[in-house]
C-alpha cells in the first residue's frame, strides 16, 4: 500500500465569503508522485501537468486535483463529502500502484468537451431561462461543469439526451 495516511484541511472559500460548500486538501503522509501517470491511465485525468506532476479530475461538478503529497478537492456541501472522495481516491491511487505492471502510464489528459460542440446541441434560443445572457456563455459553462443539461428549461428529450451521452465521455464517476 503506497498512501497509508492523510489529515484533512477543511475550509471556506475565501473568495466568496457567503458560498455555503467547503473545500478540501488532504495532506499526504506519503508521497504518491510516482502513482499518478498510472492513476491518470486508470481513471482519465482531465488535465496532467508534467512538472511537478499533478492530476485534475472534473467530476459531478467538482474539480479534483492529486498531487504528490496533497489532493485538493473543490465546491464540497460538507467535511463527510470530503471524507468520502479523499477515501475514494485513496482506493484508487492504492489500486493503480498494486497494478501498476498492467498499466501503461498516461503522461496526458482526456480530451476536453467542445464549446461549440456543446452549442450545436443546444436550442440556440437565447432565451434566459437558464440565467446565462447567452446559449454560446451556457455551453462554455456546460464544458466546464458548472452547468448541465437539466439546466437548459428548452431542451427537448432528444437534445438532453444527446447533450447528456456527450458530456458523459468527459465524466469520472465515483
Amino acid at each position: 500500500m503506497l498512501l497509508k495516511s492523510y489529515s484533512l484541511e477543511i475550509f471556506k472559500s475565501k473568495c466568496q465569503a457567503d458560498a455555503e460548500g467547503v473545500h478540501c486538501f488532504a495532506h499526504l503522509d506519503q508521497d504518491v508522485t510516482d502513482a499518478i501517470p498510472y492513476l491518470n491511465a486508470v481513471l482519465g485525468g482531465f488535465e496532467y501537468l508534467n512538472d511537478p506532476p499533478a492530476v485534475t479530475f472534473k467530476t459531478h461538478g467538482k474539480l479534483i486535483t492529486v498531487h504528490g503529497n496533497k489532493i485538493a478537492v473543490n465546491a464540497l456541501k460538507d467535511e463527510a463529502e470530503a471524507e468520502k472522495i479523499v477515501a475514494w481516491l485513496k482506493n484508487e491511487i492504492n489500486a493503480a500502484w498494486e497494478k501498476k505492471e498492467e498499466i501503461t502510464p498516461c503522461y496526458t489528459g482526456m480530451p476536453r468537451p467542445g464549446i461549440m460542440e456543446i452549442l450545436k446541441l443546444l436550442p440556440k434560443t437565447n432565451c434566459k431561462e437558464c440565467s446565462q445572457p447567452t446559449c454560446l456563455v451556457f455551453a462554455a459553462k456546460v464544458a466546464e461543469g458548472a452547468n448541465g443539461p437539466d439546466d437548459c428549461p428548452p431542451l427537448d428529450p432528444d437534445q438532453h439526451r444527446r447533450l447528456t451521452e456527450y458530456m458523459g465521455r468527459f465524466t469520472l464517476e465515483m
